[in-house]
């Protein structure tokens, strides 16, 4: 059963399916009735394991995703892709999601959005706070060796970080 206050936060998939899989899962099994990718999921046939997906998704383009069209057309099917930044509210609680933190310091101070989600490091960076800062750190696991994905609850804004891979 899908929880509105639940939302799973993925970032730098890279064409990883079997770490993908275990994120879908990991999504599904805790109710998250939105998924957030901060980009980089390379190839279109990545959609195999995201059309698995309970929740609503939304995603930005990150610097590796060859092909825009292709992911485009194929993300449509159970969401949307976008340029990023780009902003959007969800059960009143204002995002912006991003793949570099290039625009990161523009939303950090004066401004009503609440949560920021970014990616490109495979770094996790969680900053709580207004706003609250996420980077869920890889997915893939190709650069650190963890594969890791954020649920973030919106009743109180507590993350919740979770190691896939393990």
């Amino acid at each position: 059963m899908l929880k509105d206050n639940l939302v799973g936060i993925i970032s730098d998939t890279h064409d990883n399916r079997s770490s993908t899989k275990k994120a879908v899962s990991t999504f599904n099994k805790a109710g998250c009735s939105l998924i957030v990718h901060a980009g980089a999921y390379i190839a279109p046939f990545t959609i195999r394991e995201f059309e698995k997906l309970e929740g609503r998704f939304i995603g930005v383009f990150g610097n590796n995703d060859g092909e825009i069209k292709g992911l485009k057309e194929k993300f449509s099917q159970i969401g949307a892709l976008y340029k990023p930044p780009h902003e959007f509210t969800h059960n009143g609680i204002r995002f912006v999601v991003m793949h570099a933190p290039d625009y990161l310091n523009n939303y950090l101070a004066g401004n009503d959005i609440d949560v920021v989600v970014y990616g490109h490091s495979h770094e996790i960076d969680i900053r709580p706070g207004k706003p609250l800062v996420i980077n869920p750190g890889e997915c893939c696991s190709w650069l650190t060796g963890r594969s890791t994905v954020v649920i973030l609850d919106l009743s109180n804004m507590n993350t919740k970080l979770v190691d896939v891979g393990k």
